[in-house]
């Protein structure tokens, strides 16, 4: 059976819709960043999904290839995660979608390397025909946080953050979003194929000690 990332981590990928506090490994990611609505046809958010799958998948399929990875194992491309922030927020401002900032990332296997995803955004941008020069490796080491699974649409998370918050000062810690730690979102839903008071998502924040 291929790798799951959601079945061997499910303390990171399957919370339970209660606020719960984990400390989160370093992981490796694709990542593209951008800015701008992550709802706008043909917007920079949708084009950047493009390239994150067409790399992705370009890795998944890579023993098939000329490419050998050390170390490659067959495994299911995890689900699409982000990180976002507003200018001058604290939070996330729902209302004002067009100053989203966004880094977009899948999480990778451990044994792909920066020559790996190099190597795979020049053959996905040959095949496809796709510009995958934005992937970027990106690791990331989140810590001490807060989580909850918020069920139900993405525009409704204000819900589910205000009990995260009020579970962060019960238990004698405190927000800790900042240039370098933040507002985190795990997408485990096809919003193209289910009505959005169905989706789940992950909600992430970094906290520390009060």
């Amino acid at each position: 059976m291929p790798f799951d990332f959601k079945k061997e981590y499910k303390e990171f990928y399957l919370p339970k819709a209660a606020p719960q506090i984990v400390t989160v490994p370093r992981a490796n990611y694709i990542a593209v960043r951008g800015q701008g609505d992550p709802n706008a046809e043909g917007g920079a958010y949708q084009d950047a999904i493009g390239v994150l799958y067409a790399v992705a998948y370009t890795l998944k399929m890579s023993y098939k290839s000329d490419h050998k990875i050390d170390g490659f194992f067959e495994y299911v491309v995890p689900p699409l995660e982000g990180f976002w922030w507003q200018e001058g927020t604290a939070g996330v401002d729902y209302r004002d979608k067009s100053a989203f900032h966004w880094i977009s990332v899948l999480r990778l296997p451990d044994f792909v390397t920066e020559k790996d995803l190099a190597w795979a955004a020049e053959t996905a941008s040959k095949k496809k025909k796709l510009d995958c020069s934005a992937a970027e490796f990106l690791t990331v080491e989140e810590g001490l946080c807060v989580q909850i699974m918020h069920l139900g649409p993405f525009d409704d998370e204000l819900r589910s953050v205000a009990l995260m918050d009020a579970y962060v000062r019960e238990n004698g810690y405190i927000n800790d979003i900042s240039e370098t730690r933040l507002h985190h979102e795990i997408y485990l839903s096809d919003a193209r194929k289910i009505p959005p008071e169905k989706y789940k998502t992950v909600i992430r924040h970094p906290i520390r000690r009060a």
